[in-house]
């Protein structure tokens, strides 16, 4: 099923891009992304984008927070892979160092602790660092510090 190209005018993509808004947390690229699929570039772009903030639709400190927690309390991802994730949206570095602060050093460790522990009981090799090995990696994916991981897995039996 072929989309149809439509054309709003500025008026009509902010009152659609405010129910866009409205609806979940977004960063302006994925509004500005959604503005350019309804035909909706440059200054107008720029100008829905700007009353949007202005009326509290739009604000990126608040996604990236949103972002973050959610990330870390839903998929249990670490600092990294969220914040790699962050930057792959353009959110930036202020916004990105207030979302990391989002996230408890306790709940932080105590996840990263609780995947490395149900992971590293699943595996069926008899070789402890084999076991290790396996489990630091699937920890890494989840985007948790290495050197956290390490220093918790050296003092696993």
């Amino acid at each position: 099923m072929e989309k149809k190209n439509i054309k709003l005018t500025p008026n009509q993509a902010l009152i659609k891009a405010g129910s866009y808004c409205a609806y979940q947390e977004r960063c302006h690229e994925e509004v500005r992304e959604k503005l350019a699929e309804w035909g909706v570039y440059g200054d107008d772009a720029g100008n829905v984008l700007l009353k949007l903030i202005e009326q509290n639709y739009l604000n990126e400190e608040r996604f990236a927070k949103a972002f973050a927690g959610g990330k870390f309390r839903v998929k249990h991802w670490g600092r990294i892979k969220i914040t790699l994730e962050l930057k792959s949206r353009k959110i930036s570095e202020y916004c990105i160092r207030m979302a990391m602060k989002e996230i408890d050093n306790d709940d932080y460790l105590k996840t990263m602790q609780h995947l490395a522990d149900e992971k590293y009981h699943l595996l069926k090799d008899k070789n402890p660092l084999v076991k290790k090995n396996k489990t630091a990696a699937y920890v890494m994916g989840k985007g948790f510090e290495p050197d956290l991981i390490w220093d918790y897995l050296w003092k696993l039996q």
